[in-house]
């Protein structure tokens, strides 16, 4: 087996943001990963910002040559919706740093046509789609084409939030219910909602009940990604790595303390701004035979579960979980080992210093 055998495909669909551009480094220098391509949609910025986002990062890490396609400007039938309070107007906001990208998006393509032949390309069973915005190009796509659900290896899905002491984890300041009682909050766009499921409620629920996709989905939600804070630690590591803070390290310290600073201003979490969406990059790790290279799940004994999502009133965009009676429901882990994380997402990080010329 050569090495690209060895590598585990990998399709992303994000809204860059923050978060989503170390998704966007994890997934692309990871040397057990191949990222095939990346989808933009609507989510932490306007789609057009999103995709020039995904471009630039890609510039900047120096990886322009993987395609970038733009997909979903608006959710299925709602009205859509951005996080400038959270991401700035630009989706990436707080750097000067980012480089104005020397490709073009493939604006003549379809996004789901484009998932789906790159998916469809790789071996029955072989490939990964990661997701890190609102689902709406992925119900798309499986709605479109089902069979490719029989087709990949899996499904990883950054949102959601479960609450009710799922985890052990805070979601930040409570909030007032109408008589002015206090309540822990479980969302981050709305006390109930996690973003990426509430922009596009319908969407998500179409991805999270498909009977053959529901088996091979992991959800990782934000019981899960709120252990994963950006600390002052983590963040000087990441500046810093073996040979200083290269001209990279900067611009994605720059961009992570403008995270940090709306987290605390936002939602008063001052540990550092947890870091959602490379962990869904993770889970494709989960999954690789050896265990040197596999990022550990905590599933409770491989726990699965059936996952509604609200569509009205107060709580629209709340994931409801029930355990799956036939073991055949959704993957929804209560940790990840993130002894092991960091150091990856640093290692992947001195991979693109030495692609970009270790430049200060």
């Amino acid at each position: 087996m050569g090495v690209d055998d060895a590598k585990i495909p990998v399709w992303l669909d994000c809204d860059p943001g923050h978060d989503d551009a170390c998704a966007l480094l994890l997934a692309a220098y990871h040397p057990s990963l191949d990222l095939l391509g990346v989808s933009t949609v609507h989510g932490n910025a306007p789609l057009s910002k999103c995709t020039v986002n995904a471009l630039s990062v890609l510039e900047a890490i120096g990886t322009p040559e993987i395609p970038v396609v733009p997909g979903s400007s608006k959710p299925y039938c709602r009205t859509v919706h951005t996080a400038s309070d959270i991401h700035g107007a630009s989706g990436l906001a707080g750097t000067d740093l980012l480089p104005e990208p020397r490709r073009d998006a493939l604006t003549h393509c379809n996004a789901i046509l484009e998932m789906k032949e790159a998916l469809f390309a790789q071996p029955e069973g072989k490939a990964w789609l990661v997701a890190t915005g609102p689902l709406t190009n992925v119900a798309l796509l499986f709605a479109v084409f089902p069979s490719l659900a029989d087709h990949i290896a899996g499904l990883s899905i950054m949102g959601g939030a479960i609450g009710s002491d799922f985890t052990p984890v805070s979601m930040g300041q409570p909030y007032l219910d109408a008589s002015g009682n206090t309540h822990a909050r479980s969302g981050n766009r709305t006390p109930f909602a996690e973003f990426n499921i509430w922009a596009d409620p319908e969407s998500a629920r179409s991805v999270l009940q498909n009977p053959v996709l529901r088996p091979k989905t992991t959800l990782i939600p934000l019981d899960v990604t709120h252990q994963a804070y950006a600390t002052p630690k983590i963040q000087d590591m990441l500046l810093h790595g073996v040979k200083g803070p290269t001209r990279l390290r900067r611009m994605f310290n720059e961009l992570l303390m403008f995270f940090a600073h709306t987290y605390a201003k936002v939602f008063g979490l001052t540990d550092g701004p947890p870091l959602h969406d490379p962990l869904a990059v993770a889970v494709v790790l989960s999954h690789h035979p050896d265990p040197n290279i596999r990022v550990a799940l905590d599933d409770s004994g491989e726990e699965r579960w059936d996952v509604d999502v609200v569509l009205e009133g107060e709580q629209v965009g709340r994931t409801v979980i029930t355990k799956s009676g036939n073991g055949q429901g959704v993957r929804i882990p209560r940790a990840l080992d993130l002894d092991k994380f960091w150091p990856t997402l640093d290692d992947c990080m001195a991979r693109a210093d030495e692609v970009t010329g270790y430049e200060q």
